[in-house]
């Protein structure tokens, strides 16, 4: 029996995706922690560190590294 289902493209797996959730993941967690303790000056540096992840994941996009670039390589995984 072969396999006819085409190959997966990696879903967003890429340098570009991962680079881009973890910053953004950093300021998420940031900014929760400044608005508990309300210092509101941490607040917007952690809203501006979760844009800079948003511009960095295009960059990267951009630059190749996200799933339709040429730099990526898709890890398949065995079965």
């Amino acid at each position: 029996m072969s396999n006819t289902e085409p190959a997966e493209l990696g879903e967003g797996h890429s340098p570009a995706a991962w680079t881009a959730v973890v910053i953004m993941l950093i300021g998420f967690a940031a900014g929760t922690l400044f608005f508990w303790f309300d210092v509101a000056a941490g607040v917007w540096a952690s809203a501006a560190v979760v844009l800079v992840g948003l511009i960095v994941g295009a960059v990267m996009k951009k630059a190749g590294y996200g799933v339709d670039g040429p730099k990526f390589v898709p890890k398949h995984h065995a079965e």
